[in-house]
């Protein structure tokens, strides 16, 4: 084998035996599309900070109902969104720590990066 040459075999077997099929990373980048649309991230960051009904989202964001609904729906196909009733009032929040937690991370990643520039 020549200087310059290197074995990577056993980096690739190791890769290749925990890389996750091919299904899941579909799933995966499903789930991160999610994340590519602003009006969905207002809703998510709005749910980091508290619960909140529908008309409240809406209120907040400047948007219809019926908008607000739609991109909710979304997020709850993707297990991303939960609720629960209050008598008439159906209140979101965000489905889990792993939700709060991709968020938050998100926006930490983002200032850290911002603040590294100055």
């Amino acid at each position: 084998m020549k200087k310059s040459e290197h074995n990577h075999e056993a980096i690739l077997s190791r890769v290749k035996h925990e890389l996750p099929t091919d299904e899941l990373l579909c799933d995966l980048a499903d789930l991160f599309k999610i994340f590519g649309d602003t009006t969905r991230m207002k809703i998510l960051y709005a749910l980091l900070e508290s619960e909140l009904c529908v008309c409240a989202i809406a209120e907040l964001l400047g948007m219809n109902q019926s908008a607000i609904s739609h991109q909710l729906k979304v997020l709850k196909d993707q297990n991303l969104v939960a609720s629960r009733r209050e008598g008439k009032t159906i209140i979101y929040h965000l489905a889990d720590a792993h939700v709060q937690s991709i968020v938050a991370q998100g926006f930490d990643h983002l200032i850290e990066e911002r603040t590294e520039k100055k």
